[in-house]
């Protein structure tokens, strides 16, 4: 039995899936939410919101995601990153897979993966959990309804939590795997909860597909002045660095907060929704993004909360610090109706340097953004994992490491190109610690962060003048309205300078250890930049 909105010609068995139960094409929020009750999924929270937990999966699982080996991807993948799959175990997950679905009930939803009509990817999501349906449907971008009748997807997503793979029959890990196969333009999802796979899932499929199309993919968030999308600004970042919290300003019309293209058209947001952390969540630092929680249909994902009054506990993380809330873009105010902007005018790389070394704000050359692009650098606190004892530097190339198909240099070419063509100015932005490392030094204040920012981005910060730092060569403002000028000299906020020296050149020395795969693939200019 079917029902929803459905093209004849489009439905599953069409696409070799057979001997389902109902199958629920394309339902809107409110059949999905009364869904996920009826079946016990979730709970009602307050406002209409759905809360639901994850199990024993409260984030992604990036050493059960696998691409399919075949041989038109063969030459193009970064295979020390992505894990290989046989075409054979690939053919036996999916066997198997549609053997667990039969005479069980799935939610279907036809969606677009893209803002701009020409780039776009028509992705069908089919899901074991009404929730799901409605997360994703949340998270990429909704057809409208007539559209829904000539709808044919590119790529299938099949998701079935329920189900547990075999690591000695499929060429996997565990019983959870994640499966892409280009090939066959089929993502197999199986064994966990995790909604957040989904969404990244397509998101790894673009930064595959989309660099053969000269566009550049990306893991940032964006915003353009209002009434103005040429003034486009986007913001990299790796989690914890404030990419949707600095790119939420009220004097800027927001793009999207996670997943964008750059085409020689312009920006274009991926996705039409939001999934943001709630740990520490605040109604006063954050009012736009709280008040998504008590919105109909905002899917709550692993929060605390009170079984009676049903409110929400943002400090609680008991069942994860990755505690989430996904929602779709036009529950913020000053979101873009069409999610789509202009060449960027500034490029931001956001991290959290635990270690005290990195000033509030740096102007970047475009080698040496290139430089801080590859090495995508933030860094982990003690007390955050276990074992952590001293921060710990993190490293994920182009901001976004496992959800990069491509080896680095094709993402990092593509950036310098379009940086060289558009003429656009680059910031690095340390959102971390000064006065000394983590447990010392305190937190880079928020205040200070958006002075700086707002003077990036309108233009007067190129007025100022800059002193050249002697760990990494980038150019560093000397005095700037508004912020204390020892803030902008980092040495100057340590009690002891000569810590602080030795500090920065433990730092530095992680950069060329790390930066040291590169230097085989790339230009002079950037190894230059990479020695300061």
């Amino acid at each position: 039995m079917t029902t929803g909105r459905v093209n004849p010609s489009q439905r599953l068995e069409h696409q070799g899936i057979t001997g389902l139960g109902h199958v629920y094409y394309n339902l809107m929020e409110p059949a999905l939410v009364e869904a996920a009750l009826k079946r016990d999924e979730a709970t009602l929270g307050k406002g209409g919101a759905l809360l639901v937990t994850t199990g024993e999966h409260t984030g992604r699982s990036p050493r059960d995601k696998f691409v399919v080996r075949t041989p038109g991807v063969e030459g193009t993948i970064w295979w020390e990153n992505n894990k290989p799959m046989s075409p054979e175990a690939f053919d036996r997950l999916h066997a198997d897979m549609l053997a667990h679905m039969k005479g069980r009930d799935y939610f279907v939803q036809d969606l677009y993966a893209g803002a701009d009509p020409e780039h776009r990817l028509d992705v069908r999501m089919v899901t074991e959990l009404a929730w799901h349906g409605l997360f994703i449907r949340h998270l990429l971008r909704r057809p409208e309804r007539a559209d829904l009748d000539d709808f044919v997807p590119e790529f299938t997503i099949i998701n079935c939590p329920g189900f547990a793979a075999d690591p000695q029959v499929h060429g996997c890990r565990s019983e959870t795997v994640i499966a892409l196969n280009f090939e066959r333009k089929m993502i197999l999802i199986g064994g966990t909860e995790y909604a957040g796979e989904n969404k990244k899932s397509v998101f790894t499929l673009l930064n595959y597909l989309l660099p053969e199309k000269g566009i550049m993919p990306m893991h940032c968030s964006a915003n353009h002045a209002i009434d103005n999308p040429v003034d486009t600004a986007i913001f990299f970042g790796l989690s914890g660095t404030g990419k949707t919290t600095l790119s939420a300003d009220p004097e800027r019309t927001l793009i999207g907060d996670d997943e964008h293209g750059w085409s020689d058209r312009g920006t274009f947001n991926f996705e039409g929704g939001c999934y943001a952390k709630t740990l520490d969540l605040s109604e006063e630092a954050e009012p736009e993004i709280f008040a998504t929680t008590t919105r109909f249909a905002t899917v709550i994902e692993n929060m605390v909360h009170d079984p009676d009054t049903m409110d929400l506990d943002f400090e609680d993380d008991s069942l994860t610090a990755n505690m989430r809330c996904a929602y779709p873009l036009d529950y913020i105010s000053n979101a873009s109706d069409t999610s789509l902007g202009g060449h960027p005018k500034n490029i931001i790389m956001l991290t959290c340097d635990a270690f005290g070394v990195l000033p509030p704000i740096a102007r970047l050359t475009p080698a040496q953004a290139m430089y801080h692009f590859l090495s995508g650098f933030t860094s982990k606190v003690a007390g955050t994992e276990k074992g952590v004892t001293e921060p710990e530097p993190t490293f994920s190339t182009c901001f976004g490491a496992p959800f990069m198909p491509r080896r680095p240099e094709v993402y990092g070419d593509l950036l310098r190109q379009k940086i060289a063509r558009h003429g656009a100015t680059c910031w690095l932005v340390n959102t971390g610690w000064t006065g000394g490392a983590y447990g010392v030094g305190s937190r880079m204040p928020i205040r200070s962060t958006r002075l700086l920012l707002t003077a990036a981005l309108d233009g007067s910060l190129n007025e100022a003048t800059f002193r050249k730092d002697p760990n990494f060569g980038f150019e560093v403002p000397m005095h700037v309205e508004g912020v204390a000028e020892v803030l902008l000299d980092p040495r100057r906020t340590w009690s002891v300078n000569e810590e602080y020296d030795a500090q920065a050149r433990k730092l530095v020395n992680m950069f060329a250890e790390n930066f040291a795969q590169y230097v085989p693939f790339i230009d002079e200019d950037v190894k230059a930049a990479a020695i300061g």
